[in-house]
């Protein structure tokens, strides 16, 4: 069913003027299409029943309108009566089996249902009547993925991407970036973004995923500018801009990353954040200056964030303040989700052993053999 509705001089089917000589007979046809715009705004509008009331109101006046079953199908559908939409969808090819989109959620119906080898069949004859069907296409794909047949996935998706627009066409590339990352094809991971990018999709989540795959690819200088494309089309991802700053670091551009880190806080203030420009001024011995992102980092700290807590303590212990830094590797060694962290656990062992924490220390050390036999020596 299409969301677009056809704008029609229907007010003569739906309110008729009174007059002299009484009411008009109505066409039946012209009553059934109002009937028909009727179910579809209410189909569009949540009102599943009330459209399935005014799709069988049709059916009386046309029962053999071809649009009729694959309307209610769609109804169906969004009802989770899936056997229902089935069987709609069955006959809607009956009546009208060359249009596509029948074939498309006939194909996805019984996917859902486990019917692959029929699902596969719809879905072709689908693509054949309209090879940009994007939505077949993508099930298709996932139909090929769950039969481990990952090559044939990742090109279907990537077909799907193609057909598709808007936000559709950046999730179906994303679903392939997926699926060649769990395969660890970085090389066509980079190849798919760019060109999808070449392409016109700016989505961040695509240009993040390209300065990803550059960066495991060594290419530095290329991923800081995927990175700084995805930072300019997000206005809500602080994270982006911190990448832009940490690959700037990695290629030795102090200035840019200090600008890079301060985009990130204009979004949101994190603590993370203000631990990296600490960490800048401490290589530029500007203390003072790492001082006052210290206490930035400690007005804007959230608690909640296991490394934004370890990175502020290991720049307090850096800025001789050991007690305050144990206290906060204390508490998250003790958390329950955090016992079998040995880094965690050998960190707290060693700044308590510093501090003559000995308590500390062999909590911290029984934690650390508990979690890993094979460490034989704890501080």
């Amino acid at each position: 069913m299409s969301p677009r509705l056809r704008v029609l001089p229907l007010l003569v089917l739906l309110s008729i003027a009174a007059c002299d000589d009484g009411p008009p007979a109505v066409n039946p046809k012209d009553h059934a299409e109002g009937l028909y715009l009727k179910g579809t705004a209410e189909y569009l509008q949540g009102q599943f029943e009330a459209s399935l009331a005014s799709f069988e109101a049709m059916k009386q006046l046309t029962p053999n309108d071809p649009r009729l079953p694959a309307a209610r199908g769609e109804v169906f559908l969004s009802m989770g009566r899936i056997n229902d939409a089935l069987t709609e969808f069955e006959a809607a090819i009956k009546l009208d089996p060359k249009r596509s989109t029948n074939w498309s959620r006939l194909g996805f119906i019984q996917a859902q249902l486990g019917k692959v080898p029929e699902a596969q069949s719809s879905l072709r004859k689908a693509i054949a009547l309209y090879p940009n069907d994007f939505n077949a296409l993508e099930s298709l794909g996932e139909l090929h993925l769950k039969k481990g047949e990952k090559d044939e996935a990742v090109r279907h998706f990537s077909l799907a991407a193609g057909a598709a627009s808007g936000e559709a066409k950046s999730m179906l590339v994303m679903r392939a970036v997926d699926v060649l990352n769990q395969q660890g094809k970085n090389d066509e991971v980079i190849k798919l973004t760019d060109n999808a990018v070449g392409q016109g999709v700016r989505a961040p989540e695509v240009l993040s995923a390209l300065g990803d795959a550059l960066v495991r690819a060594g290419r530095l200088t290329e991923a800081l500018e995927a990175y700084k494309d995805a930072a300019s089309q997000s206005r809500t991802d602080p994270t982006l801009w911190e990448l832009v700053g940490e690959i700037h670091l990695r290629l030795d551009k102090p200035a840019d990353a200090i600008a890079a880190y301060k985009e990130s806080l204009k979004i949101k203030n994190r603590a993370v954040v203000h631990v990296a420009l600490a960490r800048i001024h401490l290589a530029r011995q500007d203390r003072p200056g790492a001082l006052d992102e210290l206490n930035a980092a400690l007005e804007s700290v959230s608690g909640k964030d296991l490394r934004e807590m370890r990175e502020l303590a290991d720049l307090l212990a850096t800025l001789d303040r050991k007690p305050d830094a144990l206290k906060i590797l204390a508490s998250l060694s003790a958390e329950q989700e955090n016992v079998k962290d040995t880094e965690l656990q050998l960190t707290t062992a060693r700044l308590a052993k510093e501090l003559k924490d000995a308590a500390l220390q062999q909590v911290a050390c029984a934690r650390v053999t508990a979690a890993d036999a094979g460490v034989t020596k704890c501080p």
